[in-house]
């Protein structure tokens, strides 16, 4: 039988792996970015639209909120914890809801993701960033299940791997959405 030691180290290992086989996805995107960036009709004028600068700055502070909830559980301080993920959860969506006023700047622009106005650097824009929305849409649905279980009092200082799973997954979309504008933003 597993013991709960060998039961903590196989899910945060099978984490680990999902998370950089997603990494591994990312960085052929990047790279095949670089590979077309030689290519005649690359935009290199292309202004990233501020919305993906507010996003930046909101997917940041969930990450401090989900960190300061994973703390309040391990202090045991469940209204905290609740509170802290009810603000990641508010982050995350609005997260998203700038993503989508980013994508809509850069129609304003007139650059479409296909179409005769479409361009090879924009297409790459859309694919990364709706890509990296996919994945946070798993984040998400992992955030509503932490709440269900705080609700449940699931959760206590000596039972939270599942907060400490979400938590390692979400800081690992922070950072994926981190590499993913710093790259758009600085390689031209």
């Amino acid at each position: 039988m597993m013991t709960e030691l060998q039961n903590r180290r196989t899910k945060k290992m099978m984490l680990w792996f999902g998370m950089i086989s997603m990494a591994m996805t990312f960085a052929g995107l990047t790279s095949a970015y670089v590979v077309s960036s030689t290519r005649a009709d690359w935009i290199t004028d292309f202004n990233m639209p501020e919305p993906f600068y507010y996003s930046t700055l909101l997917i940041l502070l969930s990450s401090g909120t989900f960190f300061w909830a994973e703390r309040a559980i391990k202090s045991n301080m469940l209204n905290q914890a609740k509170l802290g993920v009810w603000g990641t959860l508010v982050l995350a969506l609005l997260f998203v809801y700038t993503q989508f006023l980013g994508f809509q700047a850069i129609i304003d622009q007139g650059y479409y993701f296909t179409g005769a106005e479409s361009t090879i650097t924009t297409s790459f824009l859309y694919v990364l960033v709706l890509l990296h929305l996919t994945h946070l849409t798993a984040g998400i649905l992992v955030l509503l299940i932490v709440l269900i279980r705080l609700y449940r009092r699931a959760y206590t200082a000596e039972k939270s791997l599942g907060m400490e799973l979400a938590v390692l997954f979400w800081h690992f979309l922070d950072f994926l959405w981190l590499y993913l504008f710093c790259f758009v933003l600085f390689y031209r």
